[in-house]
């Protein structure tokens, strides 16, 4: 239509026209084609630049966007990118036509109370939230009138690591349209000397890949990125943009020596990394988790990365395999040296390693201790050797010592601080916390391995970076009268390719010189010596002043300083946790850091309904809520730590959603007698029914009477198997062969196609067939209540183990499904705020609240947030809820 318009306009185009004025016209029209393709909604980013300063590793990172509103009303701008879990946010403001509107960084509870009122309004919005493996998503947004320019402007902080012989930046690309000034600098100064600089993003094409500038000399490295608007395109003539992905940076540094020490302004900052040493042999104990959970995918994965691990052990290395089940077994009752010949064996068990039973985490963890223990106590492996534990687990432990405390406490115990433990998490469904916890008291860490199709080289990753030990027992001393406020300066193993840091604070703000006393244990002899550095040698180096961002050391050590409190409390108790939250937070305070412990409030211009907003630090270890929430009802949105779905009490089912981090609930009300399909899969041939019981008598004050799980109905068709679950008795009948228990014997029965564990007077284990998991809690109440009696409930945990044919009113949930919350407002309970939810293309009023999961506690359980649907779920479950009665248990 635009050539047929132009056609006809130069029709009319008097003869004396000039060939000029032709060009421009087209060049006019052109031109307006391609500002169009620059707007979305109404909004156009006509710059974005993301400005990275480096320092002696340490990060400033500057993220500058500018759009203007083309539309011809008030139009809503959103500010969002993703940035690195391991940074720390230090400043963020708007401004809208010259008003700037800034971020204040304050103590959580602070930050929560200056919201109640906001809040009572449904006037607030949470900014940060965790996306993906490694990056946090910080997202704001704001109405502004027509023609106005809004500027959004964040800032973040981060100490690069050090891994395989590099340091690395990621910088998230993402400005979702098109933008016509678009641009990454990144400028880094490293006093020790640049050996290499690269650069690098998973969206660069051919086209792309000379745009990206590098260079660097001695002290300095300087990377830009500056795609004009046809390169950003997907293609000639498309208004989609292509820059969509990571752009990582990767750089080290020059070592004439093993450290390289740093003072300026009364702090300091070592940097130990000794290359060209002998590599340490290593005892390696794997302790994988072979429960029925990790059935099918996982521990494929699994046997794909140890086949890969097994090709990188070197043969002055030891190593064994202990496998927890229900049972424990070991591959060798010893470690044995990897020679060719034991590690082709070794081959061929890990090839038959399959999955059976339920999860004695306690068994295989002690046992890969007092191997690790006998070994060194009989001398079978050398003196001179690094030793390591590495746990997988997909679950959480149910058989033997399942209590979490009591394992800590018994691994703490063995390990006595001799080696450290590296605890890592596959999937969703373990207690991270507590694997995090047990790892950081025994010196190690943990990492989650995300259940995808990269699994296995998650695995094998791990294992590179901790299978290079090159030191034993590391300790850097430092003047004792002359240092205070000085990060941790001991460590377990040093690796190659890594780098440790201490950084410290003088007690004279004076002092210009530092002596440093290092200690190691190498392959062949110990690692001893002194290096000395004053203010000037640094002072010297720092010629290039533009490089220099404020107190850098400054802020290095403080960064530093609050990791390593963070990472402490996370196993402390009592007193103890209290000293090192109030230092932790202090210090957040002082540099402006957003923590765990700290929030920054965002405030808006009033017009047009603007919500203000608060960033939180997400934490791996408890999941975070929907960013759109509340801040100061905080204690109603921490997800489950684990997700499952459940039904329990009178009777409330509680849908995990984990894409969300969240959870849905309904109850549904039906009289007593009435039996429910909760389960059905024809594919596996699983089918679980519960029958309702009522209270002892009618309360004729209620509305609606009390209805819990008397009884609960399992059949395996295909096994010809079925179990009668009542609160008296649990009865196992195998075709015509019957088998009983009551709730005061203690169980661990394993058959074809079923294991059952009953844990005395507290609830039921279950895997069946397909590796599928249940756990039925018994609730016990006193005998002689007048009202009521004793119940069930039920807990999934391996749901993804049954067909996609699942259905039932619990079954139906055992597949994706996605919501969205809209409009939260003050509720009839001001503690308990509504909220519109679009989900199965339905328009619901959901409440927010919570329900109690009883599997660890059956008398208190812990509350679990979750959208409460009303009505029996209706508008959430497929049909009426009365299409799930059935006429009996089987």
């Amino acid at each position: 239509m635009e050539n047929l318009l132009l056609f006809c306009i130069l029709l009319l185009i008097p003869a004396f026209a000039s060939s000029d004025f032709l060009v421009t016209h087209v060049r006019n029209i052109k031109k307006r084609n391609a500002d169009n393709d620059l707007i979305v909604n109404g909004i156009e980013i006509y710059s974005m630049k993301i400005d990275s300063k480096v320092t002696s590793r340490f990060a400033h990172n500057v993220i500058t966007s500018r759009a203007v509103n083309r539309g011809n009303v008030h139009k809503e701008v959103f500010f969002d990118v993703e940035l690195p879990k391991t940074a720390f946010i230090t400043n963020f403001s708007m401004t809208i036509d010259g008003v700037t509107y800034p971020g204040t960084i304050k103590e959580k509870e602070v930050a929560k109370k200056q919201y109640e009122k906001a809040v009572s309004k449904g006037q607030t919005a949470g900014l940060v939230k965790a996306s993906g493996r490694k990056t946090e998503k910080f997202t704001v947004s704001v109405n502004i009138e027509a023609a106005s320019k809004v500027t959004f402007e964040l800032t973040y902080e981060e100490l690069l690591k050090r891994q395989f012989g590099k340091y690395e930046m990621l910088i998230k690309v993402k400005p979702k349209q098109l933008v016509k000034n678009f641009e990454i600098e990144v400028n880094i100064f490293e006093p020790q000397g640049i050996t290499e600089l690269e650069a690098e993003g998973t969206f660069i094409t051919n086209d792309l890949q000379n745009i990206i500038k590098k260079t660097f000399s001695e002290k300095k490295g300087h990377i830009s990125f500056k795609p004009t608007l046809d390169q950003q395109r997907t293609c000639a003539n498309c208004s989609q943009s292509v820059l969509d992905g990571d752009f990582t940076v990767r750089y080290d540094v020059k070592r004439t020596a093993p450290d390289n020490l740093q003072i300026v302004n009364g702090y300091f900052v070592h940097f130990f990394a000794p290359t060209n040493l002998p590599k340490l042999p290593k005892n390696v104990v794997f302790v994988i988790d072979i429960s029925g959970s990790m059935s099918g995918r996982g521990i494929e994965q699994t046997r794909e990365a140890l086949l890969k691990i097994l090709d990188d052990i070197k043969e002055d290395d030891f190593f064994n395999f202990i496998l927890f089940g229900s049972e424990v077994h070991t591959w060798k009752e010893t470690l044995i040296k990897a020679t060719p010949k034991n590690l082709d064996e070794a081959r061929k068990f890990v090839r038959g390693i399959d999955t059976e039973g339920l999860t004695n985490l306690h068994g295989g963890i002690m046992r890969g201790i007092d191997m690790l223990n006998a070994a060194h106590e009989g001398n079978l492996v050398p003196k001179r050797s690094a030793s390591i534990i590495i746990m997988l687990t997909d679950g959480q432990p149910n058989v033997g010592v399942s209590n979490t405390q009591d394992i800590q406490a018994h691994v703490k115990k063995a390990i006595e601080g001799k080696y450290p433990l590296y605890d890592l998490g596959f999937g969703y469904g373990v207690d991270y916390n507590f694997l995090e916890k047990m790892a950081l008291e025994n010196k190690g860490l943990a990492r989650r391995i995300y259940p995808d199709s990269d699994a296995a080289l998650q695995l094998q990753g791990f294992y590179d970076e901790v299978s290079n030990p090159m030191l034993v027992d590391v300790e850097l001393n430092y003047p004792e009268n002359e240092i205070s406020d000085l990060t941790k300066n001991s460590f377990k193993h040093f690796y190659g390719g890594s780098e440790i840091v201490v950084a410290g604070r003088f007690i004279d703000n004076n002092q210009n010189s530092l002596t440093v006393d290092v200690r190691g244990e190498g392959a062949n002899d110990a690692l001893s010596y002194t290096t000395q550095q004053d203010a000037e040698q640094t002072a010297q180096a720092f010629q290039e002043q533009k490089y220099i961002f404020g107190d850098y050391i400054e802020r290095l050590w403080a960064y530093l300083t609050i990791e390593q409190l963070l990472e402490k409390r996370i196993a402390a108790t009592g007193e103890e946790k209290e000293n090192l939250t109030a230092e932790a937070l202090d210090l957040s305070l002082k540099y402006k850091f957003v923590t765990p412990l700290t929030s920054m409030v965002v405030t808006k211009p009033e017009d047009y309904n603007n919500q203000d907003g608060i960033a939180d630090k997400p934490i791996e270890a408890q999941a975070i809520g929907p960013a759109v929430l509340a801040p100061q009802l905080s204690h109603l949105y921490t997800a489950p730590p684990t997700w499952y779905t459940s039904v329990d009490g009178d009777p409330h089912f509680i849908i995990s959603v984990p894409q969300k981090e969240d959870a849905i609930c309904f109850n549904i009300n039906e009289n007593p007698g009435a039996v429910l399909n909760l389960i059905n899969d024809p594919v596996t041939g699983i089918t679980i029914n519960g029958e309702l019981i009522g209270d002892k008598r009618v309360n004729s004050d209620a509305k609606i009477q009390n209805t819990y799980f008397g009884k609960l109905g399992i059949a395996n068709k295909h096994l010809d198997l079925k179990l009668t679950v009542t609160p008296e008795k649990i009865t196992i009948q195998n075709g015509n062969e019957k088998t009983g228990f009551t709730w005061l014997d203690s169980v661990t029965l394993q058959q074809e196609g079923l294991t059952l564990v009953i844990n005395r007077k507290k609830n039921l284990v279950l895997s069946m067939g397909s590796g599928a998991s249940f756990v039925i809690v018994l609730h016990q109440v006193w005998k002689k209540h007048p009202l009521h009696q004793d119940f069930l409930g039920l807990y999934t945990l391996e749901s993804d183990k049954l067909s996609e044919q699942t259905h039932g009113l619990l079954g139906q949930f055992f597949h994706p499904i996605d919501f969205t919350i809209l409009e939260i407002h003050p509720g009839s309970d001001p503690k308990k705020p509504d909220a519109t939810m679009i989900v199965k293309n339905n328009e619901l009023t959901v409440t927010r609240g919570w329900q109690k999961d009883f599997r660890r506690d059956p008398n208190q359980g812990v509350d679990i947030p979750c959208w409460f649907v009303h009505n029996n779920g209706a508008g959430l479950i497929d049909g009426l809820h009365t299409d799930y009665i059935v006429s009996s248990l089987f």
